[in-house]
C-alpha cells in the first residue's frame, strides 16, 4: 500500500484518485480553494464546497485542517481532499508518489521530480526524466493511458472529441474572471441561449440544447478562458455522472505506473 497525493480534483484527477484507492492505496486529493472544474458529476470537486462528494460509490471528504489528514487516511472510509497550502499537505502526508492531474493544458509544467519517490505527470508539457519520473498520455487515441518512461506526452492539438456532431461549440469559456453564480445543477436540461449562470455582470448562456454535463459550482472562482459550461446534446442525464472513458484509461495508466515503480499493486 502506497501513500499517494493527487493534485487536481477534476474528472481526470478524481478518476485517478478513485482507481488508486480501489487498488488498495492511501490517497489524498489536493486542489485550490473553490476550484472551478465543470464536470462535477464525474469528480470529487463538490467536496471542496459541500464537505463531501461521492463518485461511483466512493466518498471523498474535505479535511478542514492539516491535522485531520493523518487520521482520515488511517480511517480509510473516505478519500480526504484538502485545499490547504500544498507544501504543508505534502509534508503532512509524506507521499510515496505524487500525481499532477491538474491538466493545465497551456501552462508550463512545474518540476515534480524529487517531491516524492515517484513523480507522475499527466498530459501535455510533461517530459519523463525531466519534469516527472514517468508521464501518462492523456490525448485520445490508441496511446491514451500509456505510461511514458522516456520522452513527452503528445502536445495539445485539435478540437474536443465530437458528440452528435458538436465539438468545441458545446462548451462555454468564461469571458471574464470572477465569481461564478448559478442556480442550476448538473444534469439539468437547457435550450440554446438559456441563461445558465452569471460571472459579475456577464451572462453565461447555454451554447446548444441538451443536458448540463459540465457546470462549475456556484461560488467558484474562475479565470478568463476557463471552461465553465458543457452541454451534452444527447440529452441523457446518465452521461453527466460517473467516471468517463478517457479519465478511466488515464487512471489505469497511473495505477500501472505506481505498481511498476513502487512494487505495490
Amino acid at each position: 500500500m502506497a501513500r499517494i497525493l493527487v493534485r487536481g480534483s477534476g474528472d481526470v484527477g478524481s478518476a485517478v484518485a478513485l482507481r488508486l484507492r480501489q487498488a488498495g492505496h492511501q490517497v489524498v486529493v489536493h486542489d485550490e480553494p473553490r476550484p472551478g472544474h465543470a464536470r462535477r458529476g464525474m469528480a470529487f470537486t463538490d467536496a471542496f464546497f459541500e464537505g463531501t462528494a461521492i463518485l461511483d460509490g466512493q466518498r471523498a471528504k474535505r479535511a478542514r485542517r492539516i491535522e485531520d489528514l493523518a487520521p482520515m487516511v488511517a480511517c480509510g472510509h473516505a478519500i480526504p481532499v484538502s485545499d490547504a497550502d500544498f507544501r504543508e499537505v505534502a509534508a503532512a502526508l509524506g507521499p510515496d508518489a505524487l500525481v499532477d492531474a491538474r491538466m493545465r493544458k497551456h501552462a508550463s509544467p512545474e518540476p515534480l521530480r524529487g517531491q516524492a519517490p515517484l513523480a507522475v505527470g499527466l498530459g501535455p508539457g510533461f517530459v519523463a526524466g525531466e519534469h516527472a519520473d514517468v508521464v501518462v498520455e492523456t490525448a485520445w487515441g490508441e496511446a491514451l493511458g500509456a505510461v511514458i518512461r522516456t520522452g513527452a506526452a503528445r502536445a495539445l492539438a485539435g478540437d474536443p472529441r465530437p458528440i452528435d456532431g458538436h465539438a468545441r461549440d458545446r462548451y462555454v469559456y468564461s469571458p471574464v474572471a470572477g465569481t461564478f453564480r448559478t442556480g442550476l445543477a448538473i444534469g439539468a436540461r437547457v435550450n440554446a441561449g438559456d441563461e445558465v449562470a452569471r460571472i459579475g455582470d456577464s451572462v453565461v448562456p447555454a451554447p446548444i440544447s441538451g443536458i448540463l454535463r459540465g457546470l462549475t459550482h456556484d461560488g467558484a472562482q474562475v479565470r478568463v478562458g476557463a471552461k465553465v459550461v458543457e452541454v451534452d446534446p444527447r440529452g441523457d442525464c446518465a452521461a453527466a455522472f460517473g467516471v468517463g472513458e478517457r479519465p478511466d484509461r488515464i487512471a489505469a495508466g497511473v495505477v500501472a505506473a505506481v505498481a511498476e515503480a513502487l512494487g505495490r499493486g
